[in-house]
């Protein structure tokens, strides 16, 4: 009867747990996150200084409007898609440097200030009561300006960075009679400056822009009428990467970088004559210089 009775097997599935969830994968993005950020601060810690300004630059700026607003003391200004190095750093030294041979440099050196913005190197010549780089109401440099204006030339024309030259002044009104305004004052003297530079060591194509701001970007907005609103600004630009390609590339290349001049066409004469300029207008004549 033993013999007889039949086997029987019983097979034993394993059972699967419950489901676990998915709180593993958001602590492990947070780990993945956190290690991210750590090597971004740790890239930005041996960066150099001009690039920590860029980026923090573009964080307060992102859609970049800052640049069609002109600029600012601090430098904002012109969008640039700059290409920084600490050479920037070593310019400023060489600079200042040259800065103590001149015969007056004591008597301007408080006036005379040299920063790194995020547009590049900031050069101010600050005017003070009785004028230090021009005499009062006047356009052109007196001798500590064409002083100071050539020794700057000499030194920039040894780049290949592109040159911006400001003018400003204080809101001090502009008691010369007709149509001449600070507005005119701020853009002869930074186009004054821009002659003197060119004369002299910087070269034709470096001029970037020459910019005249009358009173509208104060170093001293809390005092309009302070003297060291009346200056000068170089911007040593910081070169582009189209400036750096286009210096790489073989002689025979460089030649189609340049824009090309449209053909003038001869202009026929009309059979209606065109009225005649006054002389007045033609040649605009200065007044006489003010007392400001």
């Amino acid at each position: 009867m033993e013999s007889s009775r039949p086997i029987i097997i019983v097979k034993k599935k394993a059972g699967h747990g419950g489901h676990h969830g998915g709180a593993w994968k958001v602590a492990y993005a947070d780990f993945v996150t956190a290690m991210m950020a750590l090597f971004i601060v740790l890239w930005l810690l041996n960066t150099s200084k001009p690039v920590r300004e860029a980026i923090a630059g573009y964080f307060r700026d992102p859609a970049g409007t800052a640049g069609k607003l002109g600029t600012s003391t601090a430098g904002p200004g012109e969008k640039f898609v700059a290409v920084p190095t600490d050479d920037m750093l070593k310019l400023k030294d060489q600079i200042e440097k040259a800065m103590h041979q001149l015969p007056n440099f004591d008597k301007l050196k408080d006036q005379i200030e040299i920063k790194l913005t995020s547009e590049g190197l900031r050069i101010e010549l600050l005017e003070s009561a009785t004028g230090t780089f021009f005499d009062l109401g006047n356009s052109d440099p007196n001798a500590n300006g064409k002083e100071l204006l050539t020794l700057l030339a000499e030194e920039l024309g040894k780049l290949p960075n592109k040159v911006s030259i400001e003018g400003h002044t204080d809101s001090k009104r502009f008691h010369r009679k007709g149509i001449y305004s600070n507005w005119e004052l701020s853009t002869d003297r930074a186009n004054a400056a821009r002659r003197i530079m060119q004369e002299n060591g910087l070269g034709e194509k470096q001029v970037a822009q020459v910019r005249g701001f009358a009173d509208q970007l104060l170093r001293k907005p809390d005092d309009p009428y302070d003297p060291s609103n009346r200056r000068i600004s170089l911007i040593v630009q910081y070169q582009t990467k189209e400036d750096i390609e286009r210096e790489e590339a073989p002689e025979s290349l460089k030649k189609f970088a340049e824009p090309v001049a449209e053909e003038t066409k001869p202009t026929t004469n009309s059979s209606k004559p065109s009225p005649e300029i006054p002389p007045a207008e033609r040649v605009g004549q200065k007044p006489a210089d003010n007392t400001k």
